[in-house]
């Protein structure tokens, strides 16, 4: 729960003191009250329509991870939806030249004129033979589904914790 928007919700612009920056109790029993309202109870905050992470706060969560990037072999590579379907596409490709033959360190088995390469984040260019392109995209799918269910876990939690966003919460 975001404490401030809680207590924005419930006693529009507020005056207090104090950091409510960690979002426990504690630190909302903490608070200096300096409104001539009163101050809400915890239990008010928590009920609060704009106070409570909602589980499409989840998905933002888990969406922008699946956007930031992958890792593979030591190397972070760019995972957007465009960038997913392109790995995808290249991992059957790849798939498709084992199958017909080609061999782990043959880097022209996508084409006999030049080697293949992948372009990672830092816009170097990472050279794939056809077995690593098919690891590759099992790596990406794979990343994805542990962000899924992983978001999956905190929406199914009595309630969804404060720190959400943590890496803690997220593979």
């Amino acid at each position: 729960m975001d404490i401030a928007l809680a207590i924005e919700a419930l006693v529009p612009g507020a005056q207090y003191g104090g950091s409510v920056t960690a979002n426990t109790q504690e630190v909302f029993d903490a608070l200096r009250w300096e409104d001539e309202r009163p101050k809400p109870a915890w239990g008010d905050l928590l009920a609060a329509p704009f106070g409570k992470i909602q589980p499409a706060d989840v998905d933002a969560e888990r969406d922008r991870r699946i956007d930031a990037g992958v890792v593979f072999q030591g190397v972070h590579f760019q995972s957007r939806a465009t960038d997913r379907e392109n790995i995808a596409g290249a991992a059957q490709l790849g798939f498709m030249a084992m199958v017909a033959g080609a061999q782990a360190g043959d880097l022209r088995w996508s084409s006999p004129d030049q080697d293949f390469a992948w372009i990672a984040s830092d816009n170097s260019l990472v050279p794939m033979d056809a077995p690593t392109v098919v690891a590759f995209g099992k790596a990406a799918a794979e990343r994805k589904q542990a962000l899924i269910f992983a978001g999956r876990q905190l929406k199914d939690m009595a309630q969804i914790p404060a720190d959400f966003t943590d890496d803690k919460w997220w593979p």
